[in-house]
């Protein structure tokens, strides 16, 4: 059984070599036909951008993909800089026609992005030619290594229950070398994947067949992040119902985030978007998509007939309504535990790293601090984009509403959601997304905390303090602490995973949803004979 898990171990590095290494492959130019045909496309004005573009790319040597987007970044600065200065030039003389005339030949958009545009006509290759074939040396080797490392634990691990040893003996899950090359790589995929999407547009083409059969267009890559997305977790998930095939929540949970991750983050949104519909994901709520209320968000609804109207109401009553609404019936666990795509990868990808949660007080004092900041800054940040919305103004009380858009955009949707938040799983966690930032996990978790019936309870009778169920907590709380006083546990950040319970080797924990009174019980301390302790048993 060792011998087939390290043969899908190679076979899974393979895949991820060849995967990693497509991206340094194929040749990139335009004929000036094709370039020609891409300038009238994109509406392009400037003649500037049509010369400078033909001098880089318009050529018979073999460039690679760095050669040709950086000829493009450099075209495209060319052209900028030059009707920049006649800006500035026309300003100082007060000519303001001259001056307004100018900005249409500017190329507006971000540079690797327009270098993306042009190399997906441009490319060539091995890759772009046999993307059936990548598909399965890349995609298809790394599953199918993956599930040969995985499947044979499910006779190693022996009979079903508790498998938590030697999680601190492996440099994989002990932040050892292996961890911190798994982080670079992670880390490395988002960067490239959100900043220098251009560079990575090999791996477009190997999924362009599967985009043209749901959405009818070519790959983007978003639409790589989404496939990938549902392929990792897909094959992580066998992963989890192998170690907790005893306990009944985790295989009906996991398959839960499962189904709405592939279901309604993929595979409708693309269906819609062939349909000629806004692309939706139904289960996604404000403020974690933070953008729905941006003003080309609204835009694209108001104008998009019934179903656009329809998004619009959805998204606002999912917000006000059902999410407080079953936050009090079944605490924030039927989000973040069921349903968002966000605890779906932490609870499959991120699983063999949960134990790296801080449970340390300063670690929970700058959790309430910053995931709070976050929410606080998503409601600011709607509050100006609305304004701005329905007033034609550009600024609310001196905030420029793009300013703030862009900041949160960059800072929180790309750098904290992404790169920190998967990147950094093998180090910190993974759930540092969820626990850190995630403005509708604090919206959630304020709810849970005072108006819920969810709760953890504990029979401290029976805990032996073996602290299985706060080394696994993924969310940083000192679950034995709860259990060795027999308290419920109510805490804002809990997302109800279950897992404390499933690693309880006594029965001690289980997840409830009953009264609200009594819910929360903190212990009390007796000094001395200060306290009657017949009127303290008649109250209880």
């Amino acid at each position: 059984m060792k011998t087939i898990k390290y043969t899908g171990l190679i076979v899974f590095l393979i895949g991820l070599s060849i995967f990693t290494a497509s991206v340094f492959t194929g040749n990139f130019s335009f004929t000036e036909q094709e370039l020609d045909s891409f300038i009238q496309e994109k509406g392009y004005k400037s003649e500037i951008i049509k010369e400078e573009l033909s001098k880089a790319i318009v050529t018979e040597e073999n460039l690679n993909i760095f050669q040709f987007s950086e000829r493009v970044r450099n075209a495209v600065e060319t052209n900028n800089k030059h009707y920049n200065d006649l800006i500035e030039k026309y300003n100082k003389e007060k000519n303001w026609d001259k001056k307004g005339a100018q900005y249409q030949y500017r190329i507006n958009g971000k540079p690797h992005t327009i270098s993306f545009q042009i190399a997906k006509k441009a490319g060539s290759g091995f890759v772009k030619e046999n993307a059936g074939l990548m598909w399965f040396l890349t995609f298809g080797l790394g599953i199918i290594g993956a599930l040969l490392f995985m499947l044979p634990n499910l006779i190693l691990l022996g009979k079903p229950g508790i498998k938590n040893d030697g999680i601190y003996h492996k440099s994989s899950t002990n932040r050892g070398w292996i961890a911190w090359v798994v982080l670079v790589y992670l880390v490395t995929f988002y960067l490239v994947l959100y900043f220098m999407a251009d560079y990575v547009v090999n791996w477009t083409f190997i999924l362009d067949p599967i985009s043209k059969a749901l959405n009818g267009g070519e790959a983007s890559q978003w639409f790589v992040y989404g496939f990938l997305y549902c392929t990792i977790m897909v094959t992580m998930a066998v992963r989890m119902y192998i170690k907790y095939r005893h306990n009944k929540y985790q295989i009906i949970r996991t398959t839960s985030v499962l189904f709405f991750q592939i279901v309604f983050a993929f595979l409708i949104p693309e269906i819609m978007t062939s349909l000629n519909m806004p692309g939706y994901d139904f289960k996604n709520a404000f403020p974690l998509d933070y953008d729905f209320f941006f003003e080309w968000n609204l835009k694209t609804l108001t104008e998009s007939g019934s179903i656009g109207l329809f998004i619009l109401v959805w998204g606002i009553v999912l917000t006000l309504v059902i999410v407080p609404v079953m936050v009090y019936f079944f605490g924030k666990r039927w989000y973040c535990s069921w349903v968002c795509g966000c605890g779906g990868l932490a609870e499959t990808l991120g699983d063999p790293y949960r134990q790296h949660s801080d449970k340390s007080l300063n670690a929970w004092k700058l959790e309430r601090w910053l995931i709070h900041s976050v929410l606080i800054f998503s409601l600011l940040m709607t509050l100006v984009t609305l304004y701005c919305y329905f007033s034609g103004a550009q600024s609310f009380l001196g905030i420029k509403t793009q300013w703030i858009k862009d900041t949160y955009s960059f800072l929180i949707g790309a750098w904290f959601a992404g790169v920190i938040g998967t990147g950094f799983y093998p180090i910190f966690g993974n759930r540092v997304w969820c626990r850190f930032g995630c403005p509708l996990a604090a919206y959630l978790g304020m709810v849970q905390r005072f108006k819920s019936r969810f709760r953890i309870t504990t029979n401290g009778a029976q805990c032996i303090s073996c602290g299985n169920c706060s080394t696994y907590c993924e969310m940083g709380i000192d679950v034995r602490a709860y259990a060795q006083k027999g308290e419920n546990i109510v805490r804002s950040s809990c997302v109800g995973c279950g897992v404390c319970s499933a690693v309880c080797p006594r029965g001690v924990l289980k997840l409830e949803n009953g009264p609200e009174d009594g819910r929360i019980n903190p212990t009390e301390i007796l000094l001395g004979n200060d306290v009657d302790l017949m009127n303290l048993i008649n109250k209880k």
